[in-house]
């Protein structure tokens, strides 16, 4: 395995353009949420034939300098978004860096027409006066006379023949325009690859469901990866659920690879894992916590050692996982509790309260003339399930009025109903907020409970509280996700109405 390095480059924070063509072949990089560019690679080639339809395309390989013509290796093929090129995918993504790691080789090719990529539907109902300077395509309806769609498959073919490409371990990525039109070749020609990407935005539903609501797919189960940043937005013209559109796309392939309902749940930093179990293939969602429309400078890595690296299309079509750089497992210790469910996620499985969780702000009153601060909102959780999960002895008297807690290191925690002190020990500490009495159990805030007497990380939104043993932050679609899986809702009962 080869030293990967990250280039120096000349930072343009100045710049504006969204592809400035002043890159390449210099060492300029800019910078963008979620839009983070490389030093254009040296070892980055272009190249411009007549391939079919008697007009000239182009594209760019990458070809690291470990690679070793005797020897298989992985093809993985970068889409860009629209108008974008194929440069501008390999300089906005780490695919050159990690084949430079791992040894495989890189193809980047350009959408023929207006740096554009011909994905049907994409302007059926489009408004120009939205976004007057956006080229609007109109995609023969036979994908069969698809020059994007024949070329993608003519380039694989391409380099089959100019190097030893391992046949069972071809991958496609996309991003934005890049990934419908990822997602499309997938949907007809899923069946030569490995496993496919996308970051960006998601497929309309009118594209992967018919109007009976039955999945449209010709070439069946892929390891899939869907990559949603949380401030993702809607392109111009286009008016949907954000939240609902995420979950089906999701769903999506939930039915095709025969996936768990339940998945592994795990955050680091700003990325919220959803890792799903496939009968026939896996599944990950990842969903990025405060990051634009694009795709972070990273994520070629976490596609490549949370799933590619293991994935396989073997000889008999089918999909296989072997072990991964990374392990797609849930978080060894996390606990979700959300307002107003009875419900809480715990050591990745659901686990029942007593109660429901209640979202309870701290209230400054006196001297505003019968006006209120709010001066906190906090989860509040019963004690019996804190104890549960921290494994802390129990005791109350009949009603919960007051609530006794022996923690593993013996320290003794008493609390009281509408009392915000905590005796522990021979003292007495405030915690956020008062505790709160209902259907006979004491309910105190557990971010407070687990800083204090743990130090652990908790992150909030959306009405969900995440709390785990390192850095983690919950995003909105994850918080969602998990509202889901607490009230079993996670194929909804409406899911015909929905389509």
């Amino acid at each position: 395995m080869a030293d990967i390095r990250i280039l120096p480059g000349t930072p343009d924070d100045n710049n504006r353009e969204y592809l400035p063509e002043k890159i390449r072949h210099t060492d300029i990089v800019v910078n963008e949420n979620g839009n983070n560019s490389i030093v254009y690679p040296k070892r980055l080639q272009e190249f411009k034939e007549v391939l079919l339809d008697g007009v000239e395309d182009t594209w760019y390989e990458y070809v690291p300098e470990s690679y070793d013509p005797s020897k298989k290796v992985p093809l993985v093929i970068g889409l860009h978004g629209g108008l974008m090129t194929g440069w501008g995918h390999a300089i906005y993504t780490s695919w050159t860096i990690l084949a430079d790691r791992e040894g495989f080789i890189c193809l980047f090719p350009n959408s023929h027409e207006k740096r554009m990529w011909a994905v049907n539907g994409v302007f059926d109902t489009f408004d120009p006066s939205l976004a007057p300077d956006l080229p609007v395509l109109n995609p023969p309806k036979d994908i069969k006379e698809n020059h994007d769609m024949n070329m993608i498959l003519a380039l694989i073919e391409r380099m089959k023949e100019k190097y030893n490409i391992d046949e069972g371990r071809i991958f496609l990525q996309g991003m934005s325009m890049g990934n419908l039109m990822a997602s499309q070749f997938t949907r007809e020609y899923g069946h030569i690859l490995a496993g496919m990407a996308g970051s960006g935005g998601p497929c309309e539903l009118k594209s992967i469901f018919d109007k009976d609501g039955k999945i449209i797919n010709k070439s069946g189960p892929l390891a899939i990866w869907q990559s949603r940043p949380e401030k993702n937005g809607l392109p111009p013209g286009k008016e949907y659920d954000e939240f609902l559109i995420n979950k089906m796309n999701r769903i999506y392939w939930m039915r095709i690879n025969e996936c768990e309902l339940i998945p592994q749940i795990s955050i680091i930093g700003e990325n919220n894992f959803a890792f799903y179990k496939g009968k026939k293939a896996d599944l990950v969602y990842l969903d990025i916590k405060n990051r634009d429309h694009g795709q972070t400078l990273d994520e070629a890595f976490l596609y490549w050692d949370y799933l590619f690296s293991g994935t396989r299309r073997n000889e008999d079509g089918s999909i296989t996982h072997d072990e991964s750089k990374l392990n797609r497992t849930g978080d060894e210790f996390a606990i979700a509790v959300a307002d107003g469910f009875d419900k809480a996620w715990f050591r990745n499985k659901v686990v029942d309260l007593n109660t429901k969780a209640i979202r309870w702000n701290k209230l400054k009153y006196h001297g505003l003339n019968g006006g209120e601060l709010v001066r906190g909102t906090y989860m509040c959780v019963p004690l019996s399930f804190i104890a549960e999960v921290f494994d802390a002895e129990y005791y109350t008297d009949d009603n919960a009025a007051t609530v006794t807690l022996i923690l593993k290191d013996k320290r003794r925690l008493q609390f009281a109903r509408g009392s915000i002190g905590c005796v522990i020990d021979d003292t007495v500490r405030c915690m956020y907020c008062e505790a709160l009495h209902r259907d006979n159990e004491l309910l105190v805030s557990i971010e407070w409970f687990a800083k204090y007497f743990y130090g652990l990380h908790v992150s909030t939104c959306e009405g969900v509280t995440y709390i785990t043993d390192h850095f983690a932050e919950l995003s909105a679609f994850m918080a969602d996700l998990i509202k889901d899986i607490l009230a079993d809702t996670i194929v909804p009962d409406n899911y015909d109405e929905m389509l």
